[in-house]
């Protein structure tokens, strides 16, 4: 495998599910401020009365709510299993225990490209997850940024103890949380079984084979734990799809995290332009590691977070939508968004051939589509697990692209942001008309259309047991990264997770468990 050369453009995914914020950068605050303009314009107008009477109501009822259900820890509460979402896991290298990912210079010896071959789940190297990122500090002598540890914190202040998957504690059946670390570049399936494998040996180090779980997932980790619970640990087909619900029989209740259940063309944008940490997917900095066009290019989890056709919004220079089809080889190829028809591809992906390239890709873009397909596929029998949607919708968020030839070069352009331009006939679109059409409300990375999509076209799913309860979709303003600890967000949570059941024990029928939540 390839090195990362000092000419190496790096970038993380625009499309990082936790880090498209982290560094404050001067001049992509002032596009946030600037998109934030234009929400104001897209969502409707609330009169100053009635905002403010909504502000006193949720107040009010948000601190009888927080005094009357957090006064006490409840005990006996379903074992929890926390999901983090993509690059939320630390990457180390499996003989010399050196950590490749998070580390903000790069490795001698490792870098984060996956093998190359059409057989998509038999490309791993040398890097296995050890932890889920709970801080980071970007750079020495500076504050570290917390990832998952306000969550963390949350569940231990709530009477939570932690235990480890491979060595739970003795009662570790309740009352307790475990972290799946996982390898995020891998395909979203292959993560799906290894995490009911794992559930399977919790279990039974537990002795308890019919114990379920409460799943807490973020974001890209939201999509592991559906497919496990539609599909359990059957892999892809090309037949038609529909739920049989085989994992359901682990868990108890699953909290969606800002996931992107309808995709996001962010992803797309990762994959066109890679992105840099210090604001730009073209600055060049050797030294630091993050992610360019040619790595993501390798990695088939970040393709399975495109949009499904349906939910594809393209438009042309005249701001028309056309259809694009992003599981079509030939759609890249004819607007010019292959990494392999680059003249670089060559010196970045080393020891691999324009054909290895093409079959890889056509591969990696099949199982993107057929793993869409089984998340969009409508059941046909009910989901006995209930399902809570929590998220942002305050946040201007790309949900849409401009594809139109430059008129200087005759050369495909696809654009994300709103920056005008000018069109072939010589006339110029502006960026407020750019803004209309690129941005819908979200939390900055997942719009919030693609969080209640799987929401609106599955039904919902309610907890008849417990009056707490009212919605299975919680709204917050918070960006992306930044919601597994946000306040709102977390009295959800908690209403969701102290639910008590009955406590497990080693003859405990599957009958016995108690199953909440009806379609």
């Amino acid at each position: 495998m390839s090195k990362f050369s000092s000419s190496t453009i790096v970038g993380v995914f625009v499309f990082l599910f936790i880090f498209s914020s982290f560094i404050p950068v001067a001049e992509a605050q002032k596009k946030i401020l600037r998109k934030t303009r234009v929400l104001k314009k897209i969502i409707p107008k609330i009169g100053k009365k009635d905002k403010d009477a909504a502000k006193d109501a949720a107040k009010e009822e948000s601190s009888t709510t927080a005094a009357s259900e957090t006064t006490e820890t409840v005990k006996g509460r379903p074992p929890i299993i926390i999901i983090p979402g993509l690059i939320g896991s630390e990457l180390v290298n499996k003989n010399t225990g050196e950590k490749v990912w998070f580390d903000l210079t790069r490795s001698k010896d490792d870098d984060l490209r996956l093998p190359v071959s059409p057989n998509i789940l038999a490309n791993h190297d040398n890097l296995v997850p050890r932890d889920i990122l709970r801080k980071i500090q970007l750079i020495r002598l500076t504050p570290e940024i917390e990832i998952y540890q306000k969550l963390i914190d949350s569940l231990a202040a709530n009477g939570y103890t932690e235990g480890k998957l491979d060595a739970p504690p003795e009662n570790g059946y309740a009352d307790t949380f475990y972290v799946f670390p996982y390898d995020w570049r891998l395909d979203n399936v292959e993560n799906a079984q290894i995490l009911l494998q794992k559930l399977d040996d919790l279990r039974s180090k537990l002795k308890s084979p019919n114990l379920k779980f409460n799943v807490v997932a973020h974001s890209m980790g939201g999509l592991i734990a559906r497919y496990a619970e539609m599909y359990g640990k059957a892999d892809l087909s090309a037949k038609t799809l529909r739920p049989t619900w085989k994992g359901a029989s682990y868990f108890n209740n699953i909290s969606l995290i800002a996931t992107p259940n309808g995709g996001a063309l962010t992803a797309l944008d990762s994959l066109l332009n890679g992105f840099s940490l210090f604001g730009s997917g073209k600055i060049n900095l050797p030294f630091v590691q993050n992610l360019t066009k040619y790595d993501l290019f390798t990695i088939p989890s970040i393709y399975q977070l495109l949009p499904p056709n349906g939910m594809v919004r393209a438009f042309d220079e005249n701001l028309k939508p056309i259809r694009v089809d992003l599981y079509n080889p030939a759609t890249w190829e004819k607007y010019g968004w292959t990494a392999y028809t680059n003249e670089e591809f060559p010196k970045k992906i080393e020891n691999t051939t324009s054909e290895q390239a093409k079959a890889y890709f056509r591969a990696v873009l099949l199982r993107a589509k057929l793993f869409q397909a089984a998340l969009d596929a409508r059941p046909m029998t009910k989901n006995s697990v209930p399902i809570y949607y929590l998220g942002s919708e305050c946040k201007p968020t790309i949900n849409g692209m401009i594809i139109y030839k430059n008129a200087k070069d005759d050369k495909w352009e696809t654009k994300f942001e709103a920056d005008s331009f000018t069109k072939p006939d010589g006339t110029k679109v502006s960026k407020e008309e750019l803004e209309k059409v690129l941005y819908s409300p979200g939390d900055g990375v997942v719009p919030k259309s693609s969080l209640v999509s799987s929401l609106l076209n599955a039904g919902k799913y309610r907890n008849p047991n417990s009056r707490l309860i009212k919605k299975d979709l919680t709204i917050a303003c918070s960006e992306h990264n930044r919601l597994a600890g946000d306040e709102i967000i977390g009295k959800s949570l908690l209403n969701v997770l102290n639910l008590p059941f009955n406590m497990p024990n080693t003859k405990q029928s599957k009958s016995a468990i108690s199953r909440r939540g009806t379609k």
